[in-house]
């Protein structure tokens, strides 16, 4: 999950007239950005107001988890011999479910084996682990203009300098296949340019699955294995509680990788690899692939067709897959402002600042997620009240 995330909330009703002001504690109109802190204070409001449109988080559709059937991989788990879904493993994790991951890189053209994967506690850890393969505290992390709050928070907890311009870096952080926030596809030209760099570059794929016009493309590591630390995970196209991710670094530091994950959680958890495995093992993925990415392409549609309607003085472009859509409204409002008064009106998204290396609010933008709502029909409402929360403050 995003560390952007709003709790989620109870699809509104068609009765459910949320407040139209903002509160007396709401922050001024014009000001400097929204602070991690202020952020937390809203997040909190925003989880007591009933009927709330959330358009924050990065969440899946939680409609789209498969219970029964994860229900029932949880059983069969249980019931094998010795049960070792209960006992401790590995550090790399489950063999079988490596060989699984593995399999599917190199259906995408990558010469990957089972030993060169690491089963991790989400794409977090996996990234944890490349960025602290990096040179040491003051390493020049590039990474685009507008990024995935997570890895930006990690990356300055480890005392790197993070930088959005390309020039003079030490290695890259880039999500090639779909951007987050903007849902963009790396180009061929851009592709070429990070590669002939000769720098390391942590490859974050989590989105890879979610490209809406077919297959994951070819991955970077097949391109660059010696120097691309390859990210994945299980949290968009099955589920987050599993947390299940996984890294596949250069061969050549496989085993100093393995030695920091042991130093830091001995293995990934026994029983979430089990279940996943066996789910794999038992149902068809590709297929699931391709249905979610049906159902996310459409809301995708659903909402750019909303905002052309309620908002169309708003720019984006039409996301290439994932789970949100980058706008750019059409005037510069104080963004804790204008979030404070969009919870008041019963909608929240995720402000631009936050996916920012500098943390720059200008030029003013926006996430909106479309993957979480319940029903369709909350996209239309949530970029109605938007609309109407931004006539009253732009």
């Amino acid at each position: 999950m995003d560390a952007t995330a709003l709790a989620p909330h109870p699809p509104p009703s068609s009765h459910t007239r949320p407040s139209q002001a903002p509160s007396s504690q709401d922050p001024p109109r014009s000001g400097p950005r929204l602070g991690l802190g202020r952020f937390e204070t809203l997040k909190r409001r925003a989880a007591g107001t009933q009927g709330l449109v959330s358009f924050a988080g990065g969440l899946p559709a939680p409609g789209e988890f498969p219970r029964t059937k994860l229900a029932a991989s949880f059983v069969r788990a249980l019931q094998t011999p010795s049960c070792p879904a209960l006992q401790y493993g590995w550090p790399e994790g489950d063999e079988d479910l490596r060989s699984w991951i593995a399999g599917q890189l190199r259906r995408r053209g990558a010469s990957v084996a089972a030993d060169d994967v690491i089963v991790t506690s989400g794409a977090q850890q996996a990234v944890s682990l490349a960025a602290q393969m990096l040179r040491g505290p003051g390493a020049r992390i590039g990474v685009d203009p507008e990024s995935y709050p997570g890895a930006l928070e990690l990356f300055q907890a480890l005392d790197a300098t993070v930088v959005d311009d390309g020039r003079h870096v030490d290695a890259h952080y880039l999500m090639p296949a779909v951007s987050n926030p903007r849902g963009r596809r790396m180009s061929p030209r851009e592709r070429a340019k990070v590669l002939s760099t000769l720098r390391p570059i942590i490859e974050d794929d989590a989105y890879a699955d979610l490209c809406f016009d077919g297959p994951a493309p070819r991955p970077l590591l097949a391109e660059a294995p010696d120097r691309v630390f390859h990210v994945g995970t299980f949290s968009k196209t099955l589920c987050p509680g599993l947390r299940v991710g996984w890294l596949v670094p250069p061969r050549a530091l496989r085993a100093d990788v393995l030695k920091l994950k042991q130093a830091a959680d001995l293995q990934a958890a026994s029983l979430p690899q089990a279940i996943l495995e066996d789910y794999l093992r038992n149902e068809d993925f590709d297929q699931r692939l391709v249905r979610l990415r049906e159902f996310y392409a459409r809301r995708a549609a659903r909402m750019e067709q909303a905002l052309r309607r309620y908002l169309p003085g708003w720019r984006f472009e039409p996301p290439a897959g994932g789970f949100a859509i980058w706008v750019e409204p059409d005037a510069e409002p104080n963004e804790a402002f204008f979030l404070a008064a969009a919870i008041e009106h019963g909608v929240a998204f995720d402000p631009g600042s936050l996916f920012r290396a500098n943390g720059a609010v200008t030029p003013f933008a926006l996430r909106l997620c479309f993957s979480s709502v319940e029903r369709d029909e909350d996209l239309d409402e949530g970029i109605r009240r938007l609309a109407r929360c931004w006539a009253e403050v732009a």
